[in-house]
């Protein structure tokens, strides 16, 4: 019988964890010709997710949990349960019930018809404020234009890949992650699902403002050199203009009787080739730290607590 892993990243999930734990073991359990094992990842939550999941993995032996000794983020623990599950089909989706669970039937269907992976692709966004659908919208059609891939629009990371592509993604061990474009990179036949997504079941994103801007850089700088190009592209422009600019002063001086009182000229010319200094030295910059958080070669994760898992398993 083959064996389908399906991992949750949780963080801060209190509210809606055991309907989630009921709704996917519901689905899951319809499947009659597979075996599976439910891996809950605790990303260092701060309520009561971990005694809860400590409690679902003690009343169900197909479920394992794996909790964080901080939190390391979202995409991280996405990843950490693709390291530690045996499925030959591994399944990742969140545990808000955004995502409807009964889906993973049609993956799994999918899969078995030749898919290599089979993602989500979000058709509707119930519950989601202009702003939100509107910035998100822009983000995927912005980022498959400057990415060196083609990223399907409108996914998130509930998807399912089969071993052949889960091993493939597990090669790649960057710290600055973007599950999705990741698993586009590898490539493969990936097939899309159309779904309607729901509402949150209970509590709030775990994805604000902030950390939207985050995934969004790590987006953009993980899969393009764009910005770079742009750097270059703005460094040329303003030596072009600041060379016109010695010209004009040179001819002002030795042909004319103008003397170049230009302190309005002089002030505009500092603070613009400064503005784009400055820019271009941050777009350097950032991949420059990114390059340094490299090499550092830490760990992604540091695991406290692991339940359910077989020596072989945790090696």
């Amino acid at each position: 019988m083959k064996l389908i892993s399906v991992i949750v990243p949780c963080y801060n999930e209190e509210e809606v964890l055991h309907a989630t734990h009921e709704r996917l073991s519901q689905v899951l359990n319809a499947l009659r010709d597979y075996r599976y094992e439910l891996i809950y990842v605790n990303d260092g939550s701060r309520d009561r997710t971990l005694p809860m999941l400590r409690q679902i993995a003690s009343a169900d032996s197909r479920v394992k949990l794996l909790s964080f000794s901080r939190n390391f983020g979202h995409q991280i623990a996405i990843t950490a349960g693709l390291d530690y599950c045996s499925g030959d089909a591994a399944v990742v989706i969140d545990a808000d019930l955004q995502d409807p669970p009964h889906l993973i039937a049609d993956m799994v269907s999918a899969w078995e018809q030749g898919s290599d992976v089979v993602y989500g692709k979000r058709r509707d966004r119930e519950g989601e404020t202009f702003f939100k659908l509107f910035t998100a919208r822009l983000f995927y059609r912005f980022i498959n234009r400057l990415a060196d891939v083609d990223i399907p629009l409108d996914t998130g990371d509930f998807r399912l890949m089969n071993r052949k592509a889960l091993d493939a993604f597990l090669k790649l061990r960057e710290r600055h992650r973007f599950v999705r474009g990741m698993v586009a990179w590898v490539g493969f036949k990936q097939t899309a699902l159309e779904y309607d997504r729901e509402a949150r079941f209970a509590g709030t994103t775990k994805y604000p403002f902030r950390k939207m801007m985050r995934l969004a850089f790590d987006a953009i700088m993980g899969f393009s050199n764009v910005p770079l190009r742009l750097a270059s592209i703005l460094g040329f422009i303003t030596s072009f203009l600041a060379f016109a600019g010695i010209l004009y002063a040179l001819y002002a001086k030795l042909f004319t009787n103008e003397t170049v009182a230009g302190w309005t000229l002089l002030m505009i010319a500092i603070l613009f080739i400064g503005g784009i200094t400055l820019v271009v030295l941050g777009i350097i910059g950032e991949y420059i730290g990114r390059i340094y958080s490299e090499i550092k070669q830490r760990p992604l994760y540091l695991i406290q607590e692991q339940i359910g898992f077989t020596q072989k398993e945790q090696e």
